[in-house]
């Protein structure tokens, strides 16, 4: 008798299309995603272990077809490497990424409704991501839930988790939601947060927080005669 693994006949990602092709509905969907890899760069910009993918093809064999790609808005892997051989990946292949799976994955619900409360997280429960965010700015009236709302798999069923921010100790991370300021608009956003609540900044704020540091310093010299210039 031969014995067939069907694994072995997986495609690698060169064979593999790079995402579904299908437009998102609102540019909240790209941008907010975007926002939290932005910030991810810049606060674990040492770190080699991680990768963050927006709108990109997740491949898995926990479907009926290895070669259908589900593609989240955002999701974030750990223990895997930044570069894919030195390189930017066209897709996150799991059998190319040691089967390690997302362990969160963002979904921002867009006027067509996209199945995010029932298919997909029957998908992404099936695949064992560990953490499921779904944030629904517009559209939660109609959907009959919270605007924001963060899910745990426990016994491959996603639970509940309640928190603002929402801390998830296998990451070093919380998430959560409060208004700001990034690509020049004004509204509720998704950030980061440490284990006390505090919200990690933007790079941009960061280097605004730097630059008044810098200007009170500066201030600060000249009441005492001193000239800054020659500090």
């Amino acid at each position: 008798m031969v014995n067939y693994n069907p694994l072995q006949n997986l495609p690698s990602s060169d064979e593999l299309p790079d995402s579904d092709n299908t437009p998102v509905d609102h540019e909240l969907q790209a941008i907010i995603p975007t926002m939290l890899r932005v910030i991810l760069n810049w606060l674990w910009g040492s770190r080699l272990d991680w990768f963050f993918g927006v709108n990109m093809g997740v491949y898995h064999t926990t479907g009926k077809n290895p070669r259908v790609a589900i593609v989240p808005d955002g999701f974030l892997s750990l223990g895997v490497e930044r570069l894919k051989a030195g390189k930017l990946r066209p897709s996150y292949v799991v059998w190319e990424e040691n089967y390690i799976v997302p362990i969160l994955v963002l979904e921002v619900v867009s006027k067509t409704y996209g199945k995010e409360y029932d298919e997909k997280m029957t998908d992404y429960a099936k695949l064992g991501v560990l953490y499921y965010v779904i944030y629904n700015p517009d559209y939660w009236h109609r959907d009959k839930h919270d605007s924001f709302e963060v899910y745990r798999l426990v016994e491959g069923v996603y639970q509940r988790q309640l928190g603002k921010p929402v801390w998830m100790p296998e990451i070093g991370l919380g998430i959560g939601r409060e208004i700001g300021t990034y690509d020049r608009c004004q509204r509720e956003w998704l950030y980061w947060y440490d284990s006390e609540g505090t919200r990690f900044l933007t790079p941009d704020e960061a280097a605004e927080q730097e630059r008044q540091r810098t200007q009170r310093l500066a201030e600060r010299l000249r009441e005492m005669g001193i000239d800054p210039e020659q500090v």
